[in-house]
């Protein structure tokens, strides 16, 4: 099979919406009725599925942006005016938002192609294992799409079937979340059954049955059914498929991409071939200029805040990997924090080779402490070797022994924080855990206060006039 960060996103006559930088149509322009006929053409339209990964809307900017930037832990160069970011830093979105727009229109799509997978694929004649396992691999990435849409806008609609026609548009109005998780785990359950464990050569970065396993605890966890997901956790942790790198730092340098601590990431490549990341760029401070970058421009996202700069214990080696506090400009030295994780040597501006870590062993380890120490109302040894192996590799001391449940939580939170710094977690995690309120006002300090309506984001107002019969805008906003 081919790379699935080659292939771009194959062109549909209906909606396509995405403007991913991978999107290229078939050179033979297939009618698309025509076109699904053999493996090949299943495989190709299964890779575009994966490409709207790496669009604006996903894993380029989106998902990390509702999930860290949102949070305590990172803010956006912007303060003022109307720039989609500010406003999404600082909890003054407008239903305009570009940011929240994209998101929607670029995982629609997204999930768009894994309907057509999943619609076109049975009458195809090819190998049953493969046609097995690239039924899951699209049944795991609808699954992740809607996860990150259902924590983002609560009620959404849950389309299961290829869009052919506009009135079909019209009739896909917003589902209650709790209907959307059903369905999410339903997808999890049967592409875990379908995956191969493992992949190798140019397949490495496709979903895995670990990758659906450790998605799945996870939603489990975000849905409070903890005995579910220390389960499924469980059988991430003892099925030894992954492990922590010796070295934290080993884990954000780009040729240790797909590593034994990856579970899934979003796949990138640097060359000119429009297939790199931009995180080095969008990451460096505002105002550096091409200091930290070498070249392009730096954007001044996903910026530390002196709330988890200070968060790091004394000792913890993860905070020198993570973050840098100071830059050089010819000599002066100049104070701006910015984070370290995927900084990379461009081949051009915006083309780097840094993956997206969609979830790795150390998440899932936290996790499963997490779910254990709700299980058994505390935790137990399990639990503790969890989050004391996550700290010694941080070269930092076990925890405590004899912590309360609500003391071990909170340990589990802070490790979390840390641990999974940048990486789109923070927001998720405040808000699964029922903190993000009280924390994000204090991180506020009374300068901007929110609300619970604010636990989800607006449905973008195009949607709304497009269809107001049937897509209302969330409460409040």
């Amino acid at each position: 099979m081919n790379k699935i960060y080659i292939i771009g996103v194959l062109s549909l006559a209906l909606f396509s919406c995405s403007k991913s930088f991978l999107e290229k149509a078939p050179k033979s322009n297939a009618n698309v009725q025509a076109f699904y006929k053999t493996a090949a053409d299943m495989e190709v339209a299964l890779n575009a599925a994966y490409a709207t990964l790496t669009t604006l809307g996903q894993y380029t900017q989106a998902v990390w942006q509702v999930g860290e930037v949102r949070s305590d832990n990172t803010s956006n160069y912007e303060y003022g005016g109307n720039l989609s970011q500010a406003e999404l830093d600082q909890f003054k979105e407008s239903t305009s938002n570009a940011i929240y727009n994209s998101m929607w229109l670029d995982t629609y799509h997204g999930i768009l192609l894994c309907n057509v997978v999943l619609d076109r694929i049975e009458p195809v004649e090819m190998d049953a294992n493969l046609k097995k396992q690239f039924t899951g691999e699209a049944l795991f990435l609808r699954a992740l799409m809607y996860f990150n849409l259902v924590r983002t806008f609560g009620d959404i609609p849950l389309v299961l079937k290829e869009t052919t026609s506009v009135q079909e548009g019209y009739d896909q109005g917003r589902i209650a979340v709790d209907q959307v998780y059903e369905q999410i785990i339903a997808d999890l359950k049967e592409a875990e059954s379908s995956l191969p464990a493992s992949y190798s050569g140019a397949n490495i970065g496709r979903a895995t049955s670990g990758a659906a396993k450790s998605i799945l605890g996870k939603v489990y966890l975000t849905t409070q059914d903890f005995p579910a997901a220390a389960n499924k956790l469980k059988e991430v942790v003892d099925g030894s498929a992954y492990v922590l790198l010796p070295n934290y730092a080993d884990l954000w340098k780009p040729e240790n991409k797909n590593n034994a601590e990856s579970i899934f990431e979003v796949q990138y490549k640097k060359g000119g071939t429009g297939t790199g990341s931009s995180f080095n760029d969008q990451m460096a401070p505002g105002e550096s200029g091409t200091y930290v970058t070498g070249m392009g421009f730096a954007s001044g996202r996903n910026l530390p805040t002196p709330d988890l700069i200070a968060a790091y214990e004394a000792g913890d080696i993860r905070k020198d990997a993570s973050l840098a506090e100071t830059y050089d400009a010819d000599g002066v030295t100049v104070y701006n924090p910015y984070t370290l994780k995927f900084k990379d040597i461009s081949f051009a501006a915006s083309d780097n080779d840094n993956n997206w870590p969609v979830i790795r062993y150390a998440d899932v380890m936290l996790m499963y402490a997490e779910a254990l120490n709700e299980v058994n109302s505390g935790p137990n040894a399990i639990a503790y070797s969890m989050v004391d192996q996550v700290r010694d590799r941080a070269g930092l001391a076990p925890l405590a022994g004899s912590l309360s449940k609500a003391d071990f939580a909170a340990a589990v939170a802070h490790e979390r924080q840390v641990e999974l710094a940048f990486e789109g977690h923070r927001w998720f995690d405040l808000v699964r855990t029922g903190k993000a309120v009280e924390v994000m006002n204090a991180h506020f300090a009374g300068t901007i206060t929110i609300q619970p309506f604010q636990l989800v984001c607006p449905i973008p107002q195009t949607e709304i006039n497009i269809n107001p019969s049937v897509i209302v805008q969330n409460t409040g906003y």
